[in-house]
Order: C-alpha cells, then sequence, then structure tokens
C-alpha cells in the first residue's frame, strides 16, 4: 500500500477509476465529432466574413456606430454582457436555417439568410463585444470561459484541416482577386476603345 496515500484514499480511487475510463472513452469519441463541427462552423463563419466584410467597413463609419460605441462604454459588466448575448442568440440559429434552405433547394434564400445574418453579426454584435470586453472579463465565470474558449480556438487554428482551410481560403481569394484585375482592366480598355 501506497504511504503517501490517506488511509482510505486508494479505495476510493480504484472505485472512481471504472467511472472515468467510460468518460474518457466518450470524451475521446466526441472530441473528433466536436472538431469537425466547430471546423464547418468557423469555415462557415469564415466565408461569411469574407463576403460581408467590404460592407462592415462601409457601416462601421456611420455616425450612429460612433454614438452606439459611447453609450455601451458607458453600461456596467452585466447589461453589456445581456446586450451582446441577445443578438447573438437572435442571429446564430439563421446559419442552419440558411443551411437548410440551402439542402431544400433554395440557394439564393439560403445565401440571402446567411449573408445578412452575418452582416448583422458582425456589424452589430462582434462590435459590442469589443466594445464591453474590458467589461465583460471582470465577470469571473464569463474570464474563466474566455480563456478557455480563446485556448481551444487557438488549437483549433492549428489542426491540419483548419490550416489546409486557410490555405485554400487564401488561394481562392488570391484568384478572386486575379480575375477582379483582369476584369477591371478590361473594361478600362474597352471605355478607352
Amino acid at each position: 500500500m501506497n504511504s503517501t496515500l490517506p488511509p482510505g484514499a486508494q479505495n476510493r480511487s480504484a472505485a472512481s477509476e471504472p467511472l472515468s475510463r467510460p468518460r474518457r472513452l466518450l470524451s475521446r469519441l466526441l472530441r473528433p465529432i466536436a472538431t469537425l463541427f466547430a471546423i464547418g462552423y468557423f469555415l462557415l463563419d469564415a466565408v461569411a466574413y469574407w463576403v460581408v466584410r467590404p460592407v462592415v467597413g462601409q457601416l462601421a463609419r456611420l455616425p450612429l456606430f460612433a454614438w452606439f460605441g459611447r453609450w455601451v462604454a458607458g453600461l456596467g459588466p452585466y447589461p453589456s454582457l445581456v446586450l451582446v448575448l441577445v443578438p447573438l442568440a437572435l442571429l446564430e440559429p439563421a446559419k442552419p436555417v440558411g443551411a437548410w434552405l440551402f439542402a431544400t433547394g433554395r440557394p439564393m434564400a439560403g445565401a440571402a439568410v446567411i449573408v445578412v445574418a452575418e452582416l448583422v453579426k458582425i456589424t452589430l454584435v462582434e462590435r459590442l463585444f469589443h466594445i464591453a470586453k474590458p467589461k465583460l472579463l471582470t465577470i469571473g465565470w464569463f474570464a474563466w470561459g474566455y480563456v478557455r474558449v480563446t485556448a481551444w480556438l487557438a488549437w483549433l487554428k492549428e489542426t491540419a484541416p483548419v490550416r489546409a482551410a486557410r490555405r485554400l481560403l487564401g488561394a481562392v481569394r488570391e484568384f478572386a482577386n486575379r480575375v477582379g484585375r483582369r476584369l477591371s482592366l478590361m473594361v478600362r480598355r474597352a471605355g478607352r476603345g
């Protein structure tokens, strides 16, 4: 018997070991599924962000957003949290709805739902979060969760599928830029002739 363990501790650890094996097995089985789901979710998010980013830049310059940012900065931690979570809870279900519309043969409606939801989410929720983040991090449980989620996202971004997807997205972006430049050059030449 190990002398460093208190009396009865070895019996407790032996009794809890059979319970931890199924949990570890379940965790091992669910982690790849959760990772694939997260990769798909973040890829959809990245593509939607790439599409709506130019519009977001234009909207962010409106004076309304400067006024709104000052108003949010004056709120306390919990009202700021509610202000971030309510629109997020309303907008996130739009992605599955858009995917469902795609799957049921309505791609234009699906794209419209996803793009509009992303546009509103990026312009509103992400700006709200960045404005309110210092206050939100004063909430203990929020700070604890934020650290863990950001660590998990950092790990996820370094997985091979996400790196491959980033390379693919970069190649698509470069291809779109080349096509755009060629089209622009063709339009200018046609305008001169």
